[in-house]
């Protein structure tokens, strides 16, 4: 598992904030707190528990705070926020910071953004975004397909099959999200979310060919950049000397970052179709998610059917 980080001009970029301390070098910033802060408290001189590691983000109501100040005690309360290396500020609403905390900011290499959105709606957006790009992530060996909107992770030994099956799901018009190496990032503590490496984005492998690209050969609803797991197959040799699970009375589970998602084990001979027997199980998947679960519906006619012969 590893931790990330995540770097201002990626911050500026996506929340199409304007820099409004062009002086302030971005290239050495970068966010690591998914959250946010509003430093109401602070800017009346109240700087304990001052959560400083956070985006500040200055609204309305702190914006009108700032304007009753006299100068002297605006310059006191500059000093003291800007001498904690907060990782920068943004005025929301298109709101324009006076010129004394532009200066001060340059002064301390801390950078000042503002943006045109309304203060509830930006702070929404930024916190959603962090939080997927700051999750704790790790990288696994599988694929990773959108099927009938189930998010289908295909884990397996290297050689098994599992590009081909993807590829075949592709053809039948489910999209692809990663081959080869999927990221995983713990959003919540019920959401996992994968993504593909920038490297291998689009890209599958297929032994004897070589490497395709998905999304010029078969176009942009083929693939796409991000999907919840949601259920995994895990595709093995058949083995005759093992009992495979034949009912699915009961969900089995497998962890990934403290997660559990649910796991089938998916024995493989010749001559099987692992695309339909991959897209039945997201059906059903979505089927018991909505209620109903087809094994506990034959298990209750079995049961009602011996009572009555009773």
């Amino acid at each position: 598992m590893r931790k990330n980080v995540v770097q201002m001009k990626q911050v500026v970029e996506k929340m199409n904030l304007k820099n409004l301390t062009p002086d302030v070098e971005l290239s050495d910033k970068a966010v690591e707190v998914p959250d946010i802060n509003r430093p109401a408290l602070q800017l009346t001189g109240f700087f304990e528990r001052f959560d400083s590691e956070r985006v500040q983000v200055i609204g309305y109501v702190e914006y009108s705070y700032l304007t009753t100040l006299e100068e002297k005690k605006k310059a006191e309360i500059y000093d003291t926020l800007l001498s904690y290396k907060i990782p920068c500020l943004v005025f929301c609403r298109a709101l324009k910071p006076d010129d004394m905390l532009l200066q001060k900011a340059t002064e301390a290499n801390i950078p000042v953004f503002s943006t045109d959105s309304h203060t509830s709606a930006f702070m929404a957006e930024i916190i959603r975004w962090l939080n997927v790009q700051l999750a704790p992530c790790i990288s696994i060996h599988g694929v990773l397909v959108d099927v009938y909107g189930v998010g289908v992770l295909i884990m397996g030994e290297s050689g098994i099959g599992k590009s081909e099956a993807a590829l075949e799901l592709i053809k039948r018009g489910h999209r692809l999200v990663s081959d080869d190496v999927v990221e995983i990032r713990k959003v919540s503590d019920e959401t996992l979310v994968g993504t593909a490496p920038d490297i291998t984005r689009h890209f599958i492998e297929l032994r004897g060919i070589g490497i395709v690209d998905v999304k010029t050969l078969f176009g942009v609803q083929s693939v796409r950049e991000t999907k919840n797991i949601d259920l995994v197959i895990t595709l093995e040799e058949w083995n005759k000397g093992r009992e495979y699970d034949r009912l699915g009375l009961e969900d089995q589970y497998t962890e990934f970052l403290g997660n559990k998602v649910v796991c089938h084990n998916l024995p493989i001979r010749p001559g099987r179709n692992l695309a339909i027997i991959v897209e039945t199980a997201a059906i059903n998947h979505r089927q018991k998610s909505m209620g109903y679960n087809a094994a506990q519906e034959l298990y209750q006619r079995v049961q009602r059917s011996l009572t009555k012969k009773d």
